[in-house]
């Protein structure tokens, strides 16, 4: 099996490629813009679903955008926004039923205007972060943080409560640095059945609006307050996770940009200094993420063939022998950073912020006919995976972190296979928030990557060791599901969490009284009716509940619904050997 490695990491190592074929849109029709499928970027929702529209529209101006709402408000239908990639894993891009229309921001893409003096940058909703940070960096400004994929539009990365890491000033989610917004929400026959809102820094409603999951109507254009261009640099630090508990609540408070990078299997954290430097200081530094890079299309084929090999008969030996092989040449790499945008010669890296906040050049490269792509393009079987993201209140932080460990420590090799260990659970800051759908405390966002299968209700290799940190997380110390992320049953009863959840479903009610932009999965997820939770057999292996009963996970191959081993109030689908012969490995030694 171990023959396999080389095979396995091989699509995820190749570095940089001059094309890359584009990702293509969310939305898919048959008849010109109509008879439409919509999906997100990765090609399939958490429930597997399709969404289905009747149409979409692209508005290319504000005027354009308020007369495709008048029409969806007037004939009382369904919509929602889809942005140029929706990279929301829910579906918040479904519209209700099959006969709503999607409003696509692809062609709302312009900067409106740049007021160097005032350090303010208007731009349209759907603007790519790429190209909003260029441009502010060309006027000599920069956005103080945001999120590490510069692939988001500013419209879907808002919606979601997108964000970098960081405690100090504001904090680091973008919609803290929003000072005026204007947004197309249904309206009376009356005013022509769509009007403009422009909320200002001061207006009351601009707190419900800058993260609103899309349920209020379309954001035409977003101004944002920034800062002048400033430089970066960055050391990464590897110690071991003995005291990770203790620096995690210490570390952000240290460096401005600081994060943590952990592999449990391990033992080690990889520590991010990262801090602002004055203008003048030497370095034009570059971050180009290697799991944001292009990659040819066979190598990406090869290895997530040689991972659903592992997955259906490997050992956790061989699943850590890649992870270690990973981890070594991510490390030889320098994660992706250089010191000139060639070369690495050595931390620090020192670079402007623009260069430095956000990478994603698997989207920079021309068409190629797919002899590269973006590691999830779902026009091939590449990558495939789930991602969950979730907040802890700093407070709670130790604890959790403490939790997972001795949940590790119980089988080590089980977290090789169990969380996509290339990648390691990645712990980023987020500071307590105005917005009514924002953080209500300071925070640190745990963020979980894991294999996902193709087939629908196939259990994974140690899925019970995500499961059990989700539900410890979730429910032990009730944390919070990021907006744009997460399987379903990480939605059911959240919107409890959020003190200000009455008031932002009251604005709700004023700016959009018919509902024309909610749906099933956004009413369930706001608490207005029904649970995020689909029961049915084996709900648990795919996310889309918590088992209650074996039929949940896959009797048949031998998971059962069992308590967790750290947090026994925890309900996992694990693999019982005794008296099952199992056909897939389950846990191995």
């Amino acid at each position: 099996m171990e023959s396999l490695l080389p095979v396995l990491f091989l699509g995820l190592l190749l570095l940089h490629h001059a094309g890359c074929s584009p990702l293509p849109d969310p939305v898919v029709c048959t008849r010109g813009t109509s008879n439409c499928t919509v999906s997100n970027t990765y090609g399939s929702f958490t429930d597997r679903t399709v969404c289905h529209a009747a149409n979409v529209t692209y508005p290319s101006t504000e005027e354009e955008l308020v007369a495709a709402v008048a029409a969806v408000a007037s004939a009382k239908r369904k919509a929602k926004v889809a942005t140029r990639h929706s990279h929301s894993i829910p579906k918040l891009a479904c519209p209700g039923g099959s006969d709503g229309t999607i409003i696509s921001t692809a062609r709302l893409n312009r900067t409106v205007r740049i007021d160097v003096a005032k350090r303010l940058m208007t731009v349209e909703s759907g603007v790519v972060l790429r190209d909003l940070i260029t441009a502010a960096a060309e006027a000599g400004l920069s956005l103080p943080h945001s999120p590490y994929w510069y692939g988001l539009t500013i419209g879907g990365l808002l919606a979601t409560g997108a964000h970098g890491s960081s405690l100090w000033g504001k904090g680091g989610a973008v919609h803290e640095y929003v000072v005026g917004l204007r947004i197309v929400t249904p309206a009376p026959a009356s005013q022509g059945f769509a009007v403009v809102r422009e909320l200002g820094a001061d207006h009351p409603d601009l707190d419900a609006a800058k993260v609103s999951i899309g349920v209020l109507g379309v954001v035409s254009q977003v101004t944002l307050a920034l800062q002048p261009l400033f430089k970066r640099s960055v050391t990464f630090v590897k110690r071991d996770d003995s005291d990770l508990a203790n620096q995690a609540v210490v570390w952000g408070r240290l460096h401005e940009f600081g994060d943590m990078t952990w592999r449990p299997q391990e033992g080690k954290v990889l520590y991010r200094q990262d801090d602002r430097v004055d203008i003048s200081s030497p370095g034009n530094g570059l971050n180009d993420l290697i799991i944001f890079r292009p990659r040819p299309t066979r190598g990406l084929i090869d290895a997530r063939a040689a991972e659903e090999r592992l997955q259906e008969n490997g050992t956790d030996k061989a699943y850590c022998a890649a992870v270690r092989a990973q981890a070594a040449t991510t490390e030889q790499l320098a994660y992706g950073f250089t010191n000139d945008g060639i070369s690495f010669t050595g931390f620090p890296v020192v670079g402007y912020q623009h260069r430095i906040q956000a990478s994603g050049t698997c989207l920079n490269g021309p068409e190629d006919g797919l002899l590269t792509s973006c590691t999830w393009d779902p026009r091939i079987r590449g990558s495939f995976y789930y991602n969950s993201g979730f907040s802890v209140a700093l407070s709670k932080a130790p604890a959790f972190i403490a939790d997972m460990q001795r949940l590790r420590d119980i089988n080590p090799d089980a977290f090789c296979a169990g969380i996509d260990a290339r990648v390691g659970v990645v712990l980023r800051y987020i500071k307590a928030s105005s917005a009514y759908l924002g953080k209500p405390e300071d925070s640190i966002d745990f963020d979980v990557v894991f294999y996902r299968s193709h087939t629908e209700g196939e259990p994974r290799v140690h899925g019970d060791v995500v499961d059990e940190i989700e539900q410890i997380a979730l429910l032990k110390y009730g944390g919070l599901p990021h907006w744009g992320k997460n399987r379903n049953f990480a939605f059911d009863g959240a919107i409890r969490k959020y003190p200000k959840a009455a008031e932002f479903l009251r604005m709700k009610e004023r700016y959009d009284p018919d509902g024309i932009f909610s749906s099933e999965w956004s009413d369930q997820v706001l608490g207005i009716s029904g649970s995020t939770n689909i029961v049915k057999k084996g709900c648990a292996v795919e996310g889309l509940c918590i088992c209650s009963e074996d039929s949940h996970c896959a009797p048949d191959q031998g998971y059962f619904c069992r308590p967790g081993k750290v947090y026994t109030k925890a309900r996992v689908c694990s693999f019982q050997p005794t008296g099952h012969a199992h056909p897939r490995s389950g846990i191995r030694g």
